[in-house]
Order: C-alpha cells, then structure tokens, then sequence
C-alpha cells in the first residue's frame, strides 16, 4: 500500500422496477413520462453521485432521488445498503437499464478514491468532471455540460484543501459541504474551464497529502 493508492468503489444491489405503480410514483413525485424506475445502492456516496449524473449523458433518464445514509458504509441497515440509496427513471425499462449499466460502470471505473497516507486509513476524492449531466449541474446551478471539480476529503484536510484549490485557480465555488455531512466529510463543489478545473483537483489532493504528511504544522 501506498499514497495515492486507487480505491474503488462497490454497487451492492440494483434492480429495475419496468412499470413502477402509479400511486407510488406520486408519492416519488415522478412525472408522468417517468414509467420505469432503477434502484441503486453502492457503498461510498460521492462515487455513486458522480455516476449517476453519467448517467443522465448516457440515457433518457433523470436523478429522482439520491440520499446519502448517515455514518456512511461502516453503519449500513444491512448488507446491501451501503452509503447511499440512488433511483433513476425513465420513459421506458430500455432506457432506465441503460442508466444503470453507464452508472454501475461508471461507479467501478472512473469515479475512484484515492490514498492520502501508506495505510489507506484516509480518503479523498479529487475528482474532475469535463462536462456535467443535468443531476450535478442543476445542483451546483450551472449549465449542463460545463466542467466541475468534485472535492471531498475529511474535515479539516478538505477545509485546507478547498482554500489550496479555489487559490490555485480560476474557479468559482459553486457548492460546498460544510463538516459534517452524513458520512462525516466535507467537499466542494468548482467550476471553470475545464484546465482550470484540473488545476484545482491537483492543488486540492496536493493539499490533502500535505495535511497527512504533516498534521501539526501551523508555525
């Protein structure tokens, strides 16, 4: 083990409802074009929310429901409910299938964590995305297809490193989660042209590495 070691993300259960019931879809608030409904459940959250946003690229679907579960994987409700719950629906069960096969292989993939420290104990996720879906880019109130960089990290490494990263660019924060979020993390959410977005994910694990390396340093 090493730093910068890849962590990868695992789906632990998926199904696919083809015509979902429609006193149920309301209570979703499903529209009415939304007939078929995918159920994901993967065991970090951060992975699974940049996944299905592929998703929205790859298929006629949209993001109804996302939500993180509190304490994160290490707490699950049982053993296929991970960190997070995610639907999507769709027009037809053709459609919605191919939104989870572009998020599950998405999830396993491209949405990786990475090492700060030679033992794996801490995580960040300094991902960049060159051109959104519509799930992320209406949550950071941008225009689908700009660039974002997708920052998380624990408490006070992701604090430092969100400052490095806003620094080290030319960027705008767009969405920050502040300490603590339902796994116990805090990111960000940055925009700006698609280099400076990669800029901003380097300066941020730059900075995460540095926190590990050297936790009491203030003089």
């Amino acid at each position: 083990m090493s730093v910068l070691d890849p962590i990868r993300s695992k789906v632990l259960a998926v199904r696919l409802i083809s015509a979902i019931n429609r006193d149920f879809a309301e209570k979703l608030d499903l529209k009415a074009e939304h007939n078929s409904l995918g159920l994901l459940t993967c065991d970090n959250d951060d992975a699974c929310y940049v996944s299905i946003d592929e998703a929205t690229k790859k298929a006629q679907v949209d993001v109804v429901y996302a939500q993180s579960f509190y304490a994160g994987s290490a707490f699950p409700s049982g053993p296929l409910s991970g960190e997070i719950i995610a639907m999507l629906a769709g027009p037809s069960p053709g459609e919605v299938q191919a939104g989870l096969e572009a998020a599950i292989d998405y999830i396993e993939n491209e949405a990786i964590w990475f090492s700060a420290n030679p033992d794996n104990t801490l995580i960040f996720f300094p991902h960049l995305i060159p051109r959104t879906g519509n799930y992320l880019s209406a949550m950071a109130e941008i225009e689908p297809g700009d660039p974002l960089s997708y920052l998380v990290a624990p408490p006070l490494e992701g604090t430092y490193a969100i400052d490095a990263a806003l620094k080290a660019a030319q960027v705008k924060l767009v969405k920050y989660f502040a300490p603590p979020t339902e796994t116990n993390f805090t990111g960000a959410l940055l925009t700006g042209s698609q280099s400076a977005c990669k800029a901003a994910c380097d300066a941020f694990q730059n900075a995460v590495i540095d926190v590990s390396e050297q936790p009491i340093m203030f003089r």
